[in-house]
């Protein structure tokens, strides 16, 4: 990967190819690359659809790789959504592909002076820029399958569906699975609207004769991989949990903990949720003939995706996620597996982000536009996005617009992005994440969950205010190296409770790059991320406001523990505290003042849940990832 392709969509004459060297971002890969190029050539004060914003898209420092776990790609640019940076992560097959034909990043700039659309062909011939106007209105799926019969079946796509074309906020961009559906999306932020506002389509990847690339110490590289993995096929979470039950087996676990968000966050708990649980829906797909267990991309060791059908066998969607289960389920009073699947099968199709769809169709139930429960008016609201009617079009704004043309007080976003499934007054350590995190409310930028309610890498009590701003800053941190290689989020886990596995990892970049990198450069890489993209937000006029929970949060209690969220705002302002200045980018690096971050340390214990309502697995110190990052 060692090259740069940039498609200028609004040059003179239509688009135009230029192919680069890295230059200044040699080094960088996935959420560091896209963050990196965002930070310093999109204006912070630009209007996200504008010629002068720039979509980016990276797959990770290891992906194209024999490595495990190495098929996540980043898709970055300045969000319609939060009007901050944006870094949004999905699976599939893109990354792998992308990685083996070389390049680093994909940078669209500039938009087509008219309405045109055009579909991006890159294979080892190079780059073509086609018309792509015969796919417009089209979904996700009909729009891959003509990609199918025109290129064949070896290819991986990257598209929009009509949400993207109209530009909306809530707009995600879709990434095909090994079996070309477009089930795998970079959901968070809008950056389907910002692919839409250049004109681009879908780009077709095929790396038909492209050789993996290739470690410089390849048997190094390959101990060091078989090490990693069975570092996650041994832990009971990445190896059991996960693998059986998919991404839904927190339905229960995290509704037995009094923090599953029910009624657009009236309340912690669902007594619906054993009928929409992970348990449920693996049963559900075995007895109907569907997959409960595969991957999302080739090289996936955890296999915590799978295919849901209906009772006849027929395909329905993608297993759905447990943010989806819950955005779509719970959080509306939806106990219906089907009714769910078919919800995440529209918002995969018409190329939506789940959570902010669910979480904007509770707000709009809030303001009586459909009652609680109520899963055929749910999927109706949905596919008025698809028509583009004026309330779909509202809709598909996410939930913050949604809650301001309606009249709803109590709006669960932050940076204007909708919360995920976990309600931060019960689960703090993630609230401190969803107010701070450089990308507005996000689970995934700092999931403190595992420690908080999972007891992985330590014990940080869920409903105690102390501790949780060390806990998130240091999983931010992490996360936002991990972002940076191309590997799934879900290692994580196993990370923070061994640290064979941890070292197995750093060995493996290593090994792949003839570099000495040691813990410590980890945690300096996710801080370099980090303080890109806290800079850009800065400079987009982002101030401490910004990083707070909505009041209604501090001041209405949440059954069953009637707990407000009570950090501090005095501590929420010092999850950055190593940035004694503001960064400068420079030769391909940010320099920030020396770190400031106290040692914070812990034995820690893993307690790690099954998934299953009870607790497993042995007790380890789980030094590995708190010695990269000092998290508690």
């Amino acid at each position: 990967m060692d090259k740069i392709l940039r498609v200028n969509m609004g040059a003179e004459g239509g688009p135009k190819v230029t192919v680069e060297p890295l230059g200044d971002y040699a080094g960088l890969g996935g959420r560091a690359m896209t963050s990196a190029i965002v930070s310093k050539e999109v204006p912070p004060t630009c209007h996200p659809l504008s010629a002068e914003n720039k979509l980016v898209i990276a797959p990770g420092l290891l992906s194209g790789t024999t490595g495990a776990m190495t098929g996540r790609i980043s898709v970055g640019c300045k969000s319609p959504l939060t009007g901050g940076i944006k870094e949004a992560n999905a699976g599939g097959q893109p990354a792998q592909v992308l990685g083996r034909l070389g390049y680093a990043a994909i940078v669209l700039e500039g938009k087509p002076k008219d309405d045109s659309l055009y579909r991006i062909v890159i294979n080892h011939e190079g780059v073509k820029v086609l018309p792509a106007n015969d796919l417009k209105g089209l979904g996700n799926y009909k729009t891959v399958e003509k990609a199918k019969e025109e290129y064949g079946d070896k290819i991986a796509c990257i598209s929009i569906g009509q949400a993207g074309e109209m530009k909306l906020a809530a707009a995600s961009v879709a990434c095909t699975d090994p079996k070309l559906r477009p089930t795998r999306h970079a959901g968070r932020g809008g950056v389907g609207a910002v692919m839409g506002s250049k004109g681009v389509k879908l780009i077709v990847l095929d790396d038909s004769g492209a050789k993996m690339r290739s470690p410089k110490d390849p048997e190094k590289f390959k101990e060091a991989n078989k090490r990693f993995v069975e570092g996650l096929r041994r832990h009971p979470v990445t190896g059991q949990g996960l693998p059986a039950y998919g991404t839904n087996v927190l339905t229960n676990v995290i509704n037995e903990a009094g923090a599953y968000p029910t009624y657009n966050f009236k309340e912690g708990r669902f007594a619906g949720a054993a009928k929409i649980s992970g348990e449920a829906q693996a049963e559900t797909e075995k007895a109907r003939g569907g997959n409960p267990t595969h991957g999302c991309h080739r090289g996936c060791v955890i296999r915590c995706s799978g295919i849901y059908v209906d009772k006849d066998g027929n395909y329905i969607s993608k297993q759905p996620e447990y943010e989806t289960v819950w955005a779509h389920g719970g959080n509306c009073g939806i106990d219906d597996l089907d009714a769910i699947a078919q919800l995440d099968f529209l918002d995969d199709d018409i190329g939506l982000d789940t959570i902010e769809m669910g979480a904007t169709i509770a707000v709009a139930m809030d303001a009586g536009l459909a009652r609680f429960g109520d899963a055929q008016a749910a999927i109706d609201l949905v596919k008025e996005v698809g028509k583009g009617t004026t309330l779909g079009r509202i809709l598909g704004s996410g939930a913050a617009v949604t809650g301001k043309v309606f009249g709803v007080e109590r709006v669960p976003v932050v940076k204007g992005q909708a919360m995920p499934a976990y309600d931060p007054r019960a689960v703090k350590g993630i609230g401190v994440t969803y107010a701070t995190s450089t990308m507005g409310a996000d689970h995934t930028a700092g999931y403190a969950v595992a420690t908080n309610i999972l007891k992985v890498g330590g014990d940080v009590d869920p409903l105690s205010p102390q501790g949780q701003v060390e806990l998130s800053r240091n999983l931010q941190i992490a996360t936002a190296a991990i972002d940076s290689t191309g590997m799934c989020l879900f290692i994580a886990f196993a990370l923070l409770d061994q640290p064979d596995t941890f070292q197995a990892l750093v060995d493996m970049i290593n090994a792949f790059y003839g570099l000495n990198m040691t813990a410590d450069d980890v945690a300096a890489l996710g801080k370099k991320v980090l303080s890109m993209e806290r800079d850009f937000n800065l400079r987009a006029g982002f101030t401490s406001k910004a990083d707070r929970l909505p009041d209604y949060f501090k001041k209405e209690t949440l059954p069953p523990h009637n707990v407000t969220f009570d950090v501090p705002d005095e501590e929420l302002d010092k999850v950055f505290n190593w940035l004694g200045q503001r960064p400068v980018f420079r030769q391909g690096a940010v320099s920030t003042a020396p770190f400031l971050m106290p040692p914070y340390s812990s034995g820690g214990r893993k307690a790690g849940r099954a998934f299953s309502r009870r607790r497993c697995g042995p007790k380890s110190g789980g030094d590995s990832m708190k010695a990269a990052c000092g998290a508690v």
